[in-house]
């Protein structure tokens, strides 16, 4: 059986709990508390960081790489795009959320950050985001009817809007319409922490 160690209010642990709800297979999810990490953490992954998925003699780190596992291991439902050119297409538009998105979000969740970093982290993520909200009037999700690992990978931050703090203007509307549509989703639902549900009022 998969373990998967997951910080219970980590936003990169929280994308590997939905793929993980959305396949609907068995698994376990061990809670870490990433104030007082175990000591085997630092074994299973150089960076002592969650996630961490182990499955018998497998152990992978890094959230992007734990849930394209999943979903070739597990194929159905499917969560990356079954045409090689859309798969590369979303591979990419992954890579750019991590380096214009969540490079924000590591700033946000780390505790050493300065006022005016976290400022700046907040206004990046608003501004990034603001761009992209008129597609949501136009379609369900990120690749138009379908939810994907696209979804998955930016949940965890719409959810922690309150949480982090970062303003939503008028143009962001369709953007939360989506959010609800997202956080509608049984497998998101199941997928929330107790610290997770606390995030939102």
């Amino acid at each position: 059986m998969m373990k998967l160690y997951s910080g219970t209010a980590c936003p990169f642990s929280h994308r590997c709990r939905i793929v993980l709800f959305e396949k609907g297979m068995d698994f376990e999810i061990i809670d870490v508390d990433i104030h007082s990490k175990p000591e085997d953490l630092a074994v299973m992954n150089p960076y002592n960081e969650v996630p961490v998925l182990v499955e018998r003699d497998l152990t992978l780190y890094e959230s992007g790489i734990i849930n394209e596992y999943i979903d070739e291991r597990f194929p159905h439902p499917q969560l990356m795009p079954a045409d090689p050119v859309m798969r590369a297409r979303t591979r990419l538009m992954l890579f750019n959320f991590e380096r214009e998105l969540f490079i924000h979000v590591k700033t946000l969740e780390d505790g050493s950050s300065t006022k005016k970093a976290l400022e700046a982290a907040r206004v990046a993520i608003r501004d990034s985001l603001t761009q992209i909200a008129p597609v949501f009037a136009k379609q369900k999700y990120m690749l138009g009817e379908e939810f994907s690992m696209l979804d998955v990978a930016i949940a965890p931050l719409l959810w922690r809007f309150d949480h982090y703090g970062i303003e939503v203007t008028k143009a962001m509307a369709p953007l939360m319409k989506y959010a609800e549509r997202l956080f509608s989703r049984e497998a998101f639902i199941e997928s929330l922490t107790a610290n997770e549900k606390a995030m939102r009022k």
